[in-house]
């Protein structure tokens, strides 16, 4: 005898898909990619010549820059458009993004190897960001180098990364840091790079354990929430951490179950809205290209995000 319930849960996850399948190409390929195990290259083409892909590479300037430059006004400078499409998911092969990042390696270093924002000082927050967009699009080994020797160069003893960590004195890694750092880690590394790739590892299984050992959000003293805003979904994230993002890569850099992922699981799953649905529940303030989603309603980024989360931790 079929189960009524199980029959209505695979009638709502058909009509998510659905529904996920009429957003922007970026997000159709995405799903087809990761919920349905199609690898669609004619989808991921499009990318860069109709919806939010093309417009965003229609914002460029002759230069090869976004915005004002490098990391100014957020967000629509150089970094951040660059983090965005690779977000999207576009070819790791577009020419005009590969451009912009080579332009970035020869006139954003900073004297300490890595890629400043403003001041010939860099950030180890953006280093980790450049780090995840530039090996996405394969920039040059030897020009990154520079930048790994100034990450692993802040590793904190607690096993993550904190971005004043190079501008004043901290004793305990950031979420937002370490999950940036992750991010560029992890894409290094899946995009074959060797340079001190050990280490790199290593770096990317203790800053795991700092998230694990918070179960995402929790302090390891008080067992209390660090703070609100990490049980926020916001996308595009920008710099800031929040339990869906850690997850999302959590399952991409294709951890394994983990007990004190469940926390975060359950809240991740108490915000899934009857039809099936996640909720963009907020923006960061900066000025924007344009926006992908409307806060308070409905997102593709998040469901999706959230639907590849469960199915890849069998949830």
């Amino acid at each position: 005898m079929s189960n009524p319930l199980a029959k209505n849960k695979e009638i709502v996850y058909d009509k998510t898909i659905e529904w996920l399948l009429e957003g922007d190409v970026s997000i159709q390929y995405q799903t087809n990619r990761d919920l349905l195990g199609l690898e669609r290259e004619g989808l991921r083409a499009r990318i860069a010549t109709e919806g939010w892909g093309a417009a965003f590479l229609s914002k460029r300037r002759a230069d090869g820059h976004w915005g004002q430059g490098f990391y100014q006004p957020k967000w629509i400078s150089t970094h951040y458009t660059l983090l965005d499409l690779r977000i999207l998911c576009i070819s790791p092969d577009n020419d005009f993004c590969r451009q912009s990042i080579s332009k970035i390696l020869q006139e954003c270093k900073a004297m300490d190897g890595g890629i400043y924002p403003i001041v010939k000082k860099s950030d180890v927050c953006v280093n980790g960001m450049f780090l995840n967009y530039a090996s996405y699009f394969h920039a040059d080994e030897d020009q990154l180098e520079s930048v790994i020797d100034c990450l692993l160069h802040e590793l904190m003893p607690d096993g993550g990364f904190n971005c004043r960590s190079n501008r004043s004195k901290v004793v305990h890694s950031s979420f937002h840091s370490t999950l940036s750092v992750l991010e560029g880690f992890t894409e290094y590394e899946q995009n074959g790079y060797s340079y001190r790739i050990r280490e790199v590892q290593q770096a990317i299984q203790s800053s795991k354990e700092f998230v694990l050992m918070h179960q995402f959000y929790l302090s390891d003293k008080t067992g209390k929430i660090i703070n609100k805003d990490f049980l926020k979904f916001s996308y595009p994230r920008r710099w800031k951490y929040d339990i869906l993002s850690a997850l999302d890569y959590f399952r991409y850099s294709r951890s394994k179950w983990d007990q004190r992922m469940q926390p975060a699981i359950d809240v991740l799953l108490q915000k899934r809205n009857k039809h099936g649905s996640w909720n963009l529940n907020a923006k960061y303030p900066g000025q924007t290209h344009f926006d992908m989603e409307k806060a308070g309603q409905p997102g593709r980024w998040n469901t999706l995000r959230a639907l590849r989360v469960l199915r890849h931790f069998e949830r």
